[in-house]
């Protein structure tokens, strides 16, 4: 379907360690869960409230689940980037399907930052990300130099 996006961005912290697995190819995965919350004021009583929602990310590209295994634990401050995903499985007690909502980590606009700094060290903002390196990428760059070759 032209002009469809799949794009999910979340900030969140790791409620246990990740976990790691190899799958049948022999290629690494990795898997842990993020809670996101928000917070009001009750409008009757005053009090404050808060909602805590837990998301689930699977990681498929290799060189982030490198870094995921070697950096980040349970209570990590982390954003990811990936896509949307819910996969269908069988229940092995009970026999019924059962569906699993997930944030993807693959391909090229997959993106996990670390955004804790508790060690200062030399890896205190190691961001680690998988960005498509097509040749006009550097749209940053310095336009200084390119004001001759406009034709006014």
């Amino acid at each position: 379907m032209a002009g469809s996006l799949n794009k999910v961005q979340l900030i969140g912290r790791l409620g246990a360690d990740p976990e790691i697995k190899q799958m049948v190819n022999g290629k690494s995965v990795a898997r842990f869960s993020i809670a996101t919350s928000q917070s009001w004021k009750d409008k009757s009583s005053g009090e404050r409230k808060e909602k805590t929602e837990w998301h689930r990310v699977v990681i498929f590209n290799e060189g982030l689940v490198n870094v995921v295994q070697q950096y980040v634990k349970k209570g990590a401050n982390v954003y990811v980037e990936g896509q949307l995903s819910t996969r269908k499985w069988k229940d092995e007690n009970s026999g019924q399907d059962k569906y699993s909502t997930e944030i993807v980590l693959q391909g090229y606009n997959s993106n996990l930052t670390m955004l804790d700094s508790k060690n200062n060290s030399n890896n205190s903002n190691l961001v680690s990300e998988n960005k498509s390196s097509l040749p006009n990428e550097n749209l940053n760059q310095d336009n200084t130099d390119l004001d001759d070759e406009i034709p006014f």
